[in-house]
This record gives C-alpha cells, structure tokens and sequence, in this order.
C-alpha cells in the first residue's frame, strides 16, 4: 500500500459523474465499493464528485466502501479516519474544490479534509483473492492499480466476482491501461472508449 494523490484520473471521475450518477441518484441507497483504495484519496475523490452533483438529501444516501489488504503498514486505519494528507497529494485536485473540502490542519504542509466527504466513506480491510465480495447491490466498484498485480486467472475471476456484486446496470470502473479480458468482456458494455467505464449487462 502507498500514498497516491487526489483527482489522480480525473476522465475516470468525469465518467462516474456523467455516466454512473444520473442512473443512481434517485436510489435509496447508493452503494459503491472501492477496491485497492490505498491511503485513500480514490475513495476521497469519488466522495467529492459525487457531492458534487449530487442535493443534499441524495449525498446523504451515498456510501463508499474502502477496502485494501495493506500488508506492510499499520497505518491503514489511522491515515484514512484521520483524513489528513500531506500537500502533496493534493496538488491536481481543482482550487474551488480544494477550498470547499479542505482545510489546513495543525501539522505544517497537512491538510484535512472536510467531516460531510469523510463521514459517506468506511474503511476494512479485504483480500479480492478470496473471491468474497464485501457485499452486494453496489452502483458502481472501482479498482485500479490493484488488478496489476493478480494473475489472468485471478483477474478473470475478480472481475465475476465484480459483476455479481453489481446491481443491474451498476458500473466497473478499472484502470485506462487494464483492458477487460475477453473472458468478461460479454458480461459488460463498455462506455466510452477514453476511459474503461463498463456497465452490467
């Protein structure tokens, strides 16, 4: 597990404000899951765009669940609920959003994001290679960097596993250079060709 940085692929968030929130918005529940999701800014930054666009009693029915195996550091939990980030992991995140969502803290060159982002986002950890989703009925799954590191077979079957877990016409969202094996491919309409947004068929 590493630090990465807020709004770090931005035409991926684009995607998920113009594809996935107008087909959720009006649920009663609106369920994502964020796979891989680091030190946290992914699941942060999806928080905002969905804020974003989303009025205030819709935003309260939002719920973003972070999970990531972190092998090699006991800082998980306490980076991620503390919502405290160095400045540099902040720097690509837009200056509007940036003066809404976050403030200084205490600690010089931190700083912290806001309790509304933080309160919609839980954190646990989970290995994908178990095949058990930590749940069901989500809108939308987002998992990046960490397909890069499992074998074609176990790709293969995270991705089914994905699909399950996926409401009917819940959204896939992956890495621009991870390409949906052909295994898969049927079990998904791909979106728009500049970002690897996929939609349950």
């Amino acid at each position: 597990m590493a630090f990465t940085f807020f709004f770090r692929d931005l035409p991926a968030l684009h995607a998920v404000r113009d594809y996935v929130i107008p087909e959720f918005r009006k649920n009663r529940y609106i369920n994502v899951w964020d796979a891989g999701c680091a030190m946290g800014p992914e699941p942060y930054s999806v928080a905002i765009i969905f804020k974003e666009a989303l009025g205030y009693y819709e935003f309260k029915r939002l719920q973003i669940y972070a999970t990531d195996l972190d092998e090699e550091s006991n800082e998980f939990g306490k980076i991620l609920l503390e919502g405290t980030y160095p400045e540099e992991t902040i720097k690509r995140i837009p200056k509007d959003i940036l003066r809404k969502y976050f403030s200084p803290n205490n600690k010089p060159g931190y700083f912290k994001i806001a309790d509304e982002i933080m309160h919609c986002v839980s954190f646990q950890k989970h290995d994908l290679r178990t095949l058990q989703p930590i749940r069901g009925y989500f809108c939308l799954i987002v998992c990046k960097n960490v397909l890069l590191h499992l074998s074609e077979s176990e790709r293969i079957n995270v991705i089914r596993m994905y699909h399950k877990s996926l409401v009917y016409g819940g959204f896939f969202v992956t890495e621009q250079t991870q390409k949906m094996p052909k295994e898969t491919e049927h079990l998904f309409k791909h979106m728009t060709p500049n970002v690897q947004i996929f939609q349950k068929r």
